[in-house]
Order: structure tokens, then sequence, then C-alpha cells
């Protein structure tokens, strides 16, 4: 017997049945997107490994442990893509995107970590990012979460808290770490291994740390907030003017720090306790440094991501179906007439109505055979074209479901006009 293959551990099947959920996410991230002037940019699934080695940071996880890297054939070491803003960014600077303009992108699609797969975490995951470039003022952060706060309203979440920080500059970040390494140095009895490994390396990746042993250490560690710059402070400070005209509530978390290099003033995150350990669903900040850092001229960014697995499982703890994709109708051939007649019937419906799902037994199969098909396939609608219909140039349209009414029976060049009406809901 042949082996059964399986999707390699952590790489899951989105099946039909969960399709139409992930169809409604996209189809309202884009328009919310769309709303406020993000452009959609589509980016490779691979780039080389020195781009997310400049841009994440050589001594984070996700470069040391996680990142799926590979030499091609001519012996270039090439990674599948973790994150998106260092694509994003290697894409702007090569084709120009940034000289003397403001830009507002968009992308979407699957990303890949090699993490321990567990709900809400896989090793092939998908993303919608958002980045916007050349503009250096607190204006664009607020705008950008006020745009992601907007997207939970119109997806109906709740439960949602947005986490705010600030990293500061450069210069103020090198100053705090030293007064954090001491710290840490004289509690370093205190630290796990992971922290330990990160205390010269990258200390404030400990404030990070999930082991609940680190917290106490963790929580009276001195705060970044405390050591911002005058310009970093006083961003942040503008930021929070502007959150609190928009409405949008948020709590202030001095120990968000996020996983990777770039970083620097403003960051923020989403969380949820709905998901268990993995709560957070949407995150990000600036990283005004990083153009220059990837051969760009020096120039303002900042952008989030969110994580589209997370979301569903929101969405389908909250009982939402998703966008309806069931046929309207379902067309019935009996006879080799009607066989013979019915693919030139649906395809001129079709031409009539863009908007009907119409959906056409194939393989035959007796009267009983496909309604019982026509019935599973959720459609509204049984049309029904046999020897008698077709010698009266007519159709049958019965209904499936119990409340729309009894069957009837109109000419075949009536049959769009009915259906727009019964189905699209418009008048012929």
């Amino acid at each position: 017997m042949a082996k059964q293959f399986q999707a390699i551990r952590g790489m899951n099947d989105i099946l039909p049945s969960e399709s139409s959920l992930w169809q409604h996410l996209e189809a309202t991230v884009r328009d919310v997107l769309a709303a406020y002037g993000y452009h959609e940019i589509r980016l490779p699934i691979v780039e080389k490994t020195e781009l997310f080695a400049r841009s994440i940071g050589e001594v984070t996880d996700i470069v040391e442990k996680e990142m799926y890297t590979f030499d091609d054939r001519n012996g270039e070491s090439l990674t599948l893509r973790p994150e998106g803003t260092a694509g994003c960014l290697r894409a702007c600077i090569e084709h120009g995107l940034l000289h003397n303009q403001t830009q507002r992108l968009w992308y979407a699609g699957p990303m890949f970590r090699y993490e321990k797969p567990q709900k809400g975490r896989y090793r092939q995951f998908h993303q919608v990012g958002a980045e916007a470039y050349g503009m250096p003022g607190p204006d664009i952060d607020a705008e950008l979460i006020c745009l992601s706060a907007r997207l939970w309203r119109r997806l109906g979440i709740d439960r949602v808290t947005l986490q705010l920080n600030s990293l500061g500059s450069s210069a103020a970040r090198a100053a705090y770490r030293e007064r954090l390494v001491a710290y840490f140095e004289a509690r370093q009895q205190e630290l796990d291994q992971d922290s330990q490994h990160r205390l010269h390396a990258n200390p404030l990746r400990i404030l990070d740390s999930k082991n609940p042993t680190m917290q106490a250490v963790i929580a009276e560690a001195p705060s970044l907030l405390d050591h911002l710059d005058p310009e970093s402070r006083a961003h942040f400070e503008s930021l929070q003017d502007l959150l609190g005209a928009a409405g949008i509530a948020y709590e202030i978390n001095p120990r968000l720090v996020r996983g990777l290099d770039y970083y620097c003033k403003t960051v923020f995150e989403w969380v949820t306790d709905t998901l268990g350990a993995q709560g957070t669903i949407c995150a990000g900040g600036r990283y005004d440094g990083l153009i220059e850092q990837l051969g760009g001229q020096a120039n303002g960014g900042i952008g989030f991501a969110m994580g589209l697995e997370r979301l569903v499982a929101m969405l389908a703890a909250a009982n939402q179906s998703g966008i309806d994709t069931n046929p309207h109708a379902f067309l019935i051939m009996v006879g080799e007439t009607a066989q013979r007649r019915g693919l030139g019937l649906v395809e001129r419906l079709r031409d009539e109505l863009p908007a009907l799902r119409l959906r056409m037994n194939c393989s035959g199969g007796n009267f009983k055979t496909q309604f019982r098909r026509a019935d599973h396939s959720g459609a509204r609608f049984a049309l029904v074209l046999g020897e008698d219909e077709i010698n009266a140039g007519t159709i049958a349209i019965k209904p499936l479901r119990e409340t729309q009414g009894e069957q009837i029976t109109l000419p075949q060049d009536q049959a769009g006009a009915w259906l727009r009406t019964a189905v699209l809901g418009t008048v012929a």
C-alpha cells in the first residue's frame, strides 16, 4: 500500500469549510486599508538571508533559531520570509518608491518561522502588514492605530486592548541598555537560560520574557520611559493626545519592547484574553533608522502586522460564519436532451447575471440523486430541466429551503429576470 502523505508539522491546510471565514476577514481588511488610502504591494516569499539578518537583528530568536534558510544551486543563502517589513522596504528602495514621496502600502501572504506549533502559532502562518513611509510625526502613528481599531469594529471583534510604549532614539536606548545590563548582572542568578543568553546580546528582550519565574525581577527593572530623549518623549506625548482625541483607549506598557531590533520610538500591540497564551493579534511600531540601514536615504517608517490565523480563531469563537459561498441555484438535468442543452442554458444565465452563483449537476445521476446533490450543495433553489421543459421551452424552479414558497415554471428566457429579483435582490 502506498504511503499516505501528510502536511508538514506546523503547516496546515485551510479546508473549504473554513475558507469562507478567511475570505470574509481578507475582504474586510482590504476594504478598511483602501478606505485609509493604502495600496497593495505583492512581495516574493524568498529573499536573501542577509536582508533579514541585517534588518531583524542577528541575535534575535528569529534569525538565530527560527528562519527557514537554504543555499540555492548557485550557493547563495536564501530565506523564506519570516516577516514582511524587510521585504517591503527592499522593494521600495529598489524601485525608487521612497524618493521625495510618501507611501502607504499593505501586503498579505504566508510567512515562515520554525517555532513549536501550538494554537495560534504555526510554522507557516499568514499575515497582513501595513507600512507607511516618509512621515516622521506621531500623526501617522495615530492613524495606523485608528485603522486597526476600526478593523476590529468592522469585524465585530471585542475584548481587545491596545498596549503602547516608546523605545526612544537609538542613543537613548543605548544608554538605557547599559543601566539594564548592570541591573540584570547584579541579579544574574535569578535569570533563566534564555535571559542569560540575551543579557549582553539583546538585553531589552529579557523584558519581553513570558517565563512566570522571571516576572518579579523584570517588574523591578529600570523603565525605558524614564530614560527617553526629549524628542521621543514629545513624540510619545503627542501620540497619546491624538489617540485621546480620537477616542482610542490604551494602556501604557513600559515592558513592551517587541522582538525585532529595528524598532524605535512608538511600539504597540493589540492583545486579547480570548486566545490563551497567544494573545497578541496585531503589533507594530516605528523603525526610522531601518531604511538607511538597508541602503536607502534616511526616512521615517512605521508599520504593523496582524496574524490571520488568530483573527480567524476569534471570528470562529464569536460564531461568525464569514462570506456565503454556497450556490444560489443548482441545475438538475433529466434526460439526454436536457444534458446536452443544460450547459448552454447555465452559461447564458451566467452571462446575464455575473453575480449569480450557479452550479450544474455533473456525472449524471437519476432525479432523486441530483436533488440530493442540490440540497447538499446549500443552494436555495433547484432549476429543473427535463424532457417536458425542453419541449415547452420552460424551466421549473423549486425552492430547497422550507420558507421559500412553492415550485414554479417559467419560460426559459424569463428565468434570469426571476433569479435577479428573487436571489440577487434587484428588480429586473
